[in-house]
């Protein structure tokens, strides 16, 4: 018997999501997910080839329309520039998620100046400028912002200082643009995932001296038994932009599989 092709949902069919740091990993889930609930999308990422990449696999997957965009969020003329290509491409934006990120494991004696400003300018001020600048490009009826921030904005780890600063400032910045947009109904709200495996978990764990041990013990951190997947990030952000979370605005979702929740010695 022939595979049939998964059926496309209605739940976001009309609208238009634009996700960053969309060419792999968790960015890349979420956008498969949302176009597996009927969205719309474009695609960010700085790099060009893995972003292209992942929107000819996902045309050809579900046949629907699905742009790609590539740009350094790291530079304010870049976010400038993008929301205007955003425009040219769409009548409006329903959904945007600031997935983007970049982490430095530092300790305290390495951070510079240079190094902190690099994580913060990605992370925090990149979702605050990209939102300001497509806020205008929602329509009146609202939408959705989700942000993708970290357990690292509420939970200390080591060598991680520029890292859950930022993402710690996001959830912050998650609350304030909740208050600044619910004028205009757009919702904005922030998933803080635990442990998940992704392209980047494999290449740190590659670099550790026991990469079994390493594997074993984050494991055993969660109180469900595994580390997270790209997909448990995803279905908590498509369920935050759509409608069933209507009345949701200004919080965070903790998506670490128990991890925060249990006392460590």
């Amino acid at each position: 018997m022939q595979k049939q092709k998964p059926q496309l949902s209605v739940e976001f069919a009309g609208q238009v999501a634009v996700v960053t740091g969309a060419a792999q990993g968790i960015g890349r889930a979420i956008a498969e997910e949302l176009q597996r609930r009927g969205a719309r999308l474009i695609l960010v990422d700085r790099n060009r080839e893995g972003v292209a990449a992942a929107a000819e696999s996902m045309r050809a997957s579900q046949g629907s329309q699905v742009d790609s965009l590539v740009a350094n969020l790291a530079e304010p003329a870049e976010i400038d520039a993008l929301a205007a290509r955003v425009q040219g491409l769409a009548r409006q934006v329903d959904v945007l998620v600031n997935n983007a990120g970049i982490e430095l494991d530092l300790p305290l004696g390495q951070i510079t100046a240079e190094s902190f400003d690099r994580v913060m300018a990605v992370n925090l001020r990149a979702p605050l400028l990209l939102s300001q600048a497509l806020a205008g490009q929602f329509p009146a009826g609202g939408g959705a912002i989700v942000n993708i921030s970290s357990i690292h904005s509420s939970h200390a780890f080591a060598n991680a200082i520029p890292y859950a600063c930022s993402k710690a400032g996001l959830v912050a910045l998650t609350r304030n643009l909740a208050l600044e947009l619910a004028s205009r109904r757009i919702r904005v709200n922030a998933v803080c995932p635990g442990y998940i495996d992704t392209p980047l978990w494999d290449e740190w764990l590659r670099g550790a001296a026991d990469p079994a041990a390493l594997a074993e013990q984050t494991e055993a951190l969660h109180p469900l038994g595994r580390r997270g997947v790209p997909a448990d990030v995803a279905s908590a952000v498509a369920f935050l932009a759509s409608s069933q979370a209507g009345w949701v605005t200004g919080t965070h979702l903790v998506v670490d599989g128990g991890l925060t929740v249990r006392a460590h010695p």
